[in-house]
């Protein structure tokens, strides 16, 4: 997947494009080699962040059978509702402002239409005038835990600590403590292991259990405290960019019934 991340690499390409059509043109004799990765959503978007091209991974997770049925769509006419809106949203942010975004831990439908974590890259594309006319992302299934690295015991250890304490303010220096290591190897093997920062994990960790608080009656401002945050704006901040959504906005969308978020390991 490293391979296909690097082709988001927009500085590393020149910028030679008349407009997003010949991109998506020069791009669609790769199609099918696109369409065979099956844990990657892949697609190219125009300034209206709607879907120009996209991979048979993607089409299938928005419940379509045909790319055809996908084109001309935005991410919140095809994604469910608590998901959709969140996507547009940071499209735009891509095409407005020229936000890079790498590997940022949010949300995502898994092939199975069950939501799932993943690791979203976009880009803006822009033209031979350094003018953004589009974009184009990735978002990566976050892989299960790789056992096979050295550290993994010790690893494990930080992230048991990690989903036992996340409602407190978690330090590096906690962590460092009991990998036996430095802040650097910490973040490298982390990343290595678990795919994701320290910091992300106590993100997820946090999400998970404001997700399972906000499927009751308990007050917001409440489940910002239970979840490890000094306060409710800092909650609603951190939880929007990971899922899109306020928390009462994700509420009122999933009411009671939202399905479950993904437990580590799953």
């Amino acid at each position: 997947m490293q391979n296909i991340t690097t082709m988001l690499n927009m500085e590393a390409m020149p910028h030679r494009l008349e407009n997003i059509e010949q991109m998506v043109g020069n791009m669609l004799p790769f199609l099918p080699v696109l369409d065979a990765v099956p844990n990657a959503a892949i697609f190219i978007k125009d300034m209206h962040a709607r879907y120009l091209l996209a991979n048979r991974s993607l089409v299938q997770r928005c419940g379509l059978k045909q790319l055809t049925r996908l084109i001309g769509k935005t991410s919140a006419e095809v994604f469910p509702t608590q998901m959709g809106p969140g996507y547009t949203q940071q499209d735009a942010r891509v095409l407005t402002q020229g936000v890079i975004l790498d590997n940022q831990l949010e949300l995502h439908l898994f092939s199975s239409r069950e939501p799932g974590w993943c690791l979203t890259s976009k880009r803006p594309v822009r033209n031979h005038h350094n003018e953004i006319i589009g974009l184009m992302g990735i978002s990566v299934d976050l892989p299960s835990a790789s056992g096979a690295h050295p550290a993994y015991q010790r690893l494990v250890a930080v992230d048991a600590h990690i989903r036992k304490h996340f409602s407190d303010a978690v330090t590096m220096k906690e962590l460092t403590a009991i990998a036996g290591m430095s802040v650097a190897q910490l973040e490298r093997y982390c990343k290595r292991v678990f795919h994701l920062t320290p910091r992300q994990m106590i993100h997820k960790a946090r999400l998970e259990h404001a997700h399972r608080l906000l499927n009751t009656a308990l007050p917001i401002t409440d489940i910002a405290l239970q979840c490890g945050y000094t306060d409710h704006s800092a909650f609603t901040r951190q939880f929007k960019l990971l899922t899109g959504h306020t928390p009462r906005q994700y509420r009122e969308t999933c009411g009671h019934n939202g399905a479950a978020l993904p437990e580590a390991g799953d």
